[in-house]
């Protein structure tokens, strides 16, 4: 079976807007100009590029915006960040301006924000269809919902492509998040209510665990966790708990695992080299998610490349996005069907979009 591959989340539009990497580009074009600069000091060996995406079958990427905030415990050296709702609107606008951007420049790279579209882009992947007309495509994620000045402005974002929504990062708005512990705000509950007016996909990556279960309890749309793991690997408020687990898989959800060292093994058992950590890591926590779904129903990757980190703080074996399928023997060597191995790397997020795409 050729595999496609479906990441649920990459930090394009932020990677462009603030470190000059256009997705257009090589991974490895963006690596030779990189070097001695502080661009690969700080944010490692580029992983992702358009070139790779198309080798790795890489069809459909949740391409997130992502506005950093000034003040956090919990952010990222960036050379645009936001201290009022207007500057991250801002901020935001432009990162969809640059999808949109993708889109209109190259024909290997759509927007995918209704049902035609998605199979419009899977359809290039049929076994008849030439390489050169594969095309990879991009569903807008945004991460941490700050750019949306207030909850009925929604719209403005969803009639310009977003289609899936966390609150949080570190603290928003609208939620508590990743090391700012807290629950949803009331223009936290009132953003849900609008987003399940347009049936947006809800991500619950990065709240905070009093968040996560009260937007569990009413939220009544699509929910997954587009890029978290197991707390029984990395135990922070970052990952999920094995009752954060299974009540997402009661609602549903998907979980994306993330290949990064750094969220794969406790501080005191991380690896030292890259040569010491294996690939099998990740299918063993695709395998404890499954473990507790009772399926495979409900794991697939969000792996978050460039996101911060780089090739060097991947499994061995991970160097660009074209290294994703290696997964899949990883999981057949479990005792993965074919058909399971297919829904983790695909399927189950594709059914996500089938349910909740206008």
């Amino acid at each position: 079976m050729a595999h496609i591959i479906v990441d649920a989340h990459q930090d394009l539009a932020w990677n462009m807007r603030d470190l000059d990497r256009d997705f257009r580009l090589s991974a490895y074009a963006k690596r030779k100009a990189e070097i001695g600069t502080s661009v690969a000091q700080h944010n490692g060996l580029c992983m992702t590029g358009l070139p790779e995406a198309l080798l790795g079958r890489v069809a459909v990427i949740f391409a997130t915006i992502f506005a950093n905030p000034q003040r956090s415990t919990y952010s990222l050296p960036s050379r645009h960040m936001y201290s009022t709702p207007a500057e991250a609107h801002q901020i935001g606008m432009s990162q969809l301006d640059y999808y949109h951007e993708l889109a209109d420049s190259h024909p290997n790279i759509a927007l995918i924000g209704a049902q035609g579209d998605l199979e419009r882009v899977l359809a290039t992947w049929q076994p008849d269809v030439p390489f050169e007309q594969h095309q990879v495509g991009l569903v807008v994620l945004m991460e941490g919902a700050d750019p949306i000045r207030e909850p009925k402005a929604f719209e403005e974002w969803y009639a310009r492509g977003v289609r899936i929504v966390g609150l949080a990062w570190s603290q928003t708005r609208y939620s508590g998040g990743t090391a700012a512990p807290g629950g949803l705000t009331k223009l936290g509950r009132e953003l849900l209510e609008v987003m399940a007016s347009f049936r947006a996909v809800l991500d619950v990556s990065h709240m905070a665990e009093q968040a996560f279960f009260e937007a569990l309890d009413m939220y009544d749309g699509q929910i997954i966790a587009s890029h978290s793991n197991p707390r029984r690997f990395r135990d922070s408020d970052r990952h999920l708990s094995d009752q954060m687990i299974r009540r997402l898989v009661e609602r549903g959800g998907v979980i994306g695992v993330v290949p990064y060292n750094a969220f794969m093994w406790q501080p005191e058992q991380k690896p030292a080299r890259k040569a010491d950590a294996p690939l099998s890591r990740v299918a063993e926590m695709i395998d404890h998610i499954c473990q507790i779904a009772g399926s495979a129903r409900h794991v697939g990757i969000g792996t978050d490349f460039d996101g911060g980190f780089g090739a060097e703080d991947t499994p061995d074996g991970l160097d660009t996005v074209a290294d994703l399928l290696s997964l899949a023997p990883l999981l057949a060597a479990r005792g993965y069907s074919e058909t399971d191995i297919a829904a983790i790397l695909s399927g189950n997020f594709l059914g996500v979009l089938r349910t909740a795409l206008p």
